[in-house]
């Protein structure tokens, strides 16, 4: 049988400021990191939530060493609190975009090929057509941006493998693209355009961590060729970006199979050499993806319809 909260002696009231500032901090897991995001000080931000707590009648947050973590209670709070910030933030755009004004901000996320080598100069035609909209760009790998777009911290994001994608995902093709071996302009295959997988795995060899979209189109190609897969590779070092492969290949660590939008630079100044598998050719696209369950805002909408025609154009 449930016990009557003694606290709970009046109505439930909180305005949308409080719920902004109460999950700042239960997303940053600070109250000081919070204060900055929202422009405030931190004993404003203390008092802020603390009146939050006196007008709900529980604690919603804990001190855990220098983590701060919701409570029972806040957990409940945090889960209706995001849902109605992004109506909130829905309603404003609408408004807006009712108006013919296009301004705010948008977050979208990128895994690491997209993120660092196509997205900064797409974003700058984006901004060009709209230069009052602020766009944050999340760099993370396949598998933790597909997150960040199911928790909805970013609202799109831009992947480079559709494969396995939760079912609440829906999906658009953007950019072609292809992997290659890249080797120092020195390597011994420097005057090879193609080498046999069996050649390859005997090579030491840079791989990308779990949940690159690269990783997982490499696995799906090695594995349908029927040679060997993956854990046949000689892995002297398992890295979380193009850009630290690249450098490992430099320093001659090893080599690796990477974008070929990746290597472009290197390319050009005669650092690497890229070769192809014989009879594999590891093609793939990257993909837009939203979560399917979320309105799409007028400003997300913008971005969904220009980063299409783009990749249409390119």
């Amino acid at each position: 049988m449930k016990q009557k909260n003694p606290y709970l002696m009046h109505r439930i009231d909180f305005d949308l400021r409080q719920l902004e500032i109460f999950c700042k901090i239960v997303e940053l897991k600070s109250f000081s990191k919070a204060a900055k995001e929202v422009y405030l000080a931190q004993a404003s931000v203390s008092g802020r939530i603390s009146s939050l707590e006196s007008m709900i009648g529980a604690k919603l947050l804990d001190r855990l060493g220098r983590q701060v973590v919701p409570t029972r209670a806040g957990k409940l709070l945090y889960k209706h609190a995001v849902r109605l910030l992004e109506m909130k933030k829905a309603a404003c755009q609408e408004m807006e975009n009712f108006f013919g004004v296009k301004q705010g901000e948008i977050h979208i996320g990128g895994s690491t090929v997209p993120g660092e080598y196509i997205l900064p100069e797409t974003l700058g035609g984006f901004n060009k057509k709209y230069p009052l909209i602020s766009v944050k760009l999340h760099i993370a790998d396949s598998g933790e941006t597909e997150k960040c777009v199911l928790q909805g911290k970013i609202e799109l994001g831009v992947v480079g493998s559709s494969g396995n994608l939760h079912g609440n995902i829906i999906s658009y093709e953007l950019w072609n693209d292809e992997l290659v071996i890249a080797v120092p302009k020195k390597h011994l295959w420097a005057n090879k355009d193609h080498v046999s997988a069996e050649e390859l795995f005997k090579e030491p060899f840079i791989l990308r961590e779990d949940g690159s979209g690269t990783l997982k189109i490499m696995e799906s190609y090695l594995n349908s060729s029927k040679t060997k897969i993956v854990d046949s590779f000689n892995v002297v070092a398992r890295f979380g970006s193009s850009t630290a492969v690249k450098e490992g290949i430099k320093a001659g660590l090893g080599i690796s199979i990477l974008s070929r939008r990746a290597v472009d630079t290197e390319l050009k100044a005669g650092i690497f050499k890229i070769l192809k598998l014989q009879n594999i050719s590891m093609r793939r696209k990257f993909f837009l993806i939203r979560d399917k369950r979320r309105d799409v805002s007028p400003l997300c909408q913008a971005m969904l319809d220009f980063l299409r025609c783009a990749a249409r154009e390119s």
